[in-house]
C-alpha cells in the first residue's frame, strides 16, 4: 500500500505541474486536432499524462533503491525494458513523426529486453500439441513480442474517452495483484500495485474534464506494462494458466482484433487506417445523447464523461469473474467466449439502433 500511495502522490503532482505550466510546453506537447474521426474535444490539451504515470514509478523504484529491498534489481529492468515502448510514445506525442509501425517495432524491442532481462517469455498457451512448438526459444520469442506489442497498441486504441484506457487498466492491475499476492510474489505485487497508484494519480485530472490526455507515450507504456506484468505472472507462476491475463485483458484485446477484421475483411481497407466507429466511438454517438445546448465545449465534454462508464461496465464483467476463478482455466476460457458473444451482440444492436432504452442517456446539456 505504500508503494501504491507514493506513485499516486507522484503522478498526481506531477500531472498537475504539466497542467499548470501548459503554457510553457503547450506548442509541443498539447493536442490541437480538434477534427479529426476519433477527435471529441474542444480545445487543446496537453497530451503527455503518459510522463506523470512514469514518474510515478520512477518513484517507487527510487524508494526500493533506498529501502535496498530484494525486487529492486527486478523492478529496475522492469522500467529499463519499459523504455523503448514509452520513449516512442513520447516522442511521437510531442513531434508527431513517430510512425504507428516504428511505435509498434519499439515496442517489440521493449518486449525483447523483458525476455532477456526478466525472462518474460510465453512458452505456454495450454494448448496440447502447441505448447511443444512453444519450448523453441525463437517461436516463443517472436510469439511475445507480437502478444505484448498487441496489448500495447490495443490500449492505444481505445484510449478515446476521458478515463476509459486508464480504469480499464486499473482493474487488470488490480486482478494481475490479487493473483500476486495470493502467490507471494512481492515484486509484480508491488510493480502492480505501482502502477494502480500512478494510473489513479493522472486519472483525477483526466476526468471527468479532460484537462489532460494520456497520449501515445502513456497508452505504449501503461499497455506495455499490462502485458510485461501478465506475461512475467505466467513465467514466474506455471499454475496461472494464460486463460487468467486474456479474460482480464479481453475487452482492449478483442476491440483490437475485432477492428482488425472490421477493416480489412468487412470494409476492405487497410487495418491501420483510422475510422469512427470503434465500439467507444458508438456509444459516444449513439447511446448518449445529449441535447446540443448553446455552450458546445460543455456538451462535449459531458457527453466525453458519460461514455466512459458504459465501457468501464463491459470491461468489469470480464475482470470481476477472472479475479473469482483464477484457479480455473476451463471456466476462465468459458467467460472468454461469453464476452466475445456479448461484445459482437452489442456491437451489431448498436449499429443497427436496436439499443435498450434502458442504455440511453437523453438529457439537456
Amino acid at each position: 500500500m505504500l508503494y501504491l500511495v507514493l506513485a499516486f502522490l507522484t503522478s498526481v503532482i506531477v500531472t498537475m505541474l504539466v497542467i499548470r505550466f501548459d503554457h510553457l510546453h503547450s506548442h509541443i506537447s498539447g493536442d490541437h486536432d480538434l477534427g479529426g474521426v476519433q477527435k471529441f474535444h474542444s480545445h487543446s490539451v496537453p497530451r503527455i499524462g503518459g510522463l506523470s504515470i512514469m514518474m510515478g514509478m520512477l518513484a517507487v523504484l527510487l524508494a526500493g533503491a533506498i529501502k535496498e529491498t530484494h525486487w529492486f534489481p527486478q523492478f529496475a529492468m522492469l522500467i529499463v525494458a519499459s523504455l523503448p515502448a514509452f520513449l516512442g510514445g513520447l516522442i511521437e506525442d510531442l513531434t508527431k513523426k513517430v510512425g504507428v509501425l516504428m511505435r509498434l517495432g519499439l515496442t517489440m524491442l521493449a518486449a525483447l529486453l523483458g525476455y532477456f532481462l526478466l525472462g518474460a517469455g510465453i512458452v505456454r498457451l495450454d494448448v496440447p500439441y502447441i505448447d511443444l512448438i512453444m519450448q523453441f526459444t525463437v517461436v516463443s520469442l517472436l510469439f511475445t513480442m507480437f502478444a505484448v506489442a498487441g496489448v500495447a497498441n490495443a490500449f492505444n486504441i481505445i484510449d478515446g474517452f476521458n478515463g476509459l484506457s486508464a480504469v480499464v487498466a486499473m482493474m487488470i492491475f488490480a486482478g494481475l495483484a490479487y493473483v500476486s499476492f495470493a502467490l507471494g510474489d512481492w515484486f509484480l505485487l508491488i510493480a502492480n500495485m505501482g502502477m494502480i497508484g500512478a494510473c489513479f494519480g493522472f486519472l483525477l485530472w483526466n476526468y471527468p474534464r479532460g484537462l489532460i490526455f494520456l497520449g501515445d507515450g502513456g497508452a505504449y507504456f501503461v499497455g506495455f506494462m499490462v502485458a510485461e506484468l501478465s506475461v512475467l505472472l505466467m513465467a514466474r507462476h506455471p499454475s496461472v494458466s494464460i486463460w487468467f491475463p486474456f479474460l482480464l485483458c479481453i475487452y482492449p484485446v478483442f476491440e483490437t482484433l475485432f477492428t482488425i477484421y472490421r477493416r480489412k475483411f468487412v470494409k476492405g481497407v487497410s487495418p491501420g487506417l483510422p475510422d469512427g466507429i470503434h465500439l467507444h466511438t458508438l456509444i459516444y454517438r449513439r447511446v448518449v445523447r445529449l441535447q446540443l445546448g448553446e455552450d458546445v465545449a460543455r456538451y462535449k465534454v459531458q457527453r466525453n464523461a458519460l461514455t466512459a462508464p458504459y465501457l468501464w461496465a463491459l470491461s468489469s464483467f470480464a475482470a470481476i469473474p477472472a479475479v473469482i476463478f483464477w484457479e480455473s482455466p476451463y471456466i476462465l476460457l468459458g467467460f472468454v467466449l461469453l464476452f466475445i458473444a456479448s461484445y459482437i451482440l452489442l456491437y451489431k444492436m448498436i449499429v443497427n439502433f436496436k439499443i435498450p432504452q434502458w442504455m440511453v442517456i437523453n438529457k439537456d446539456s
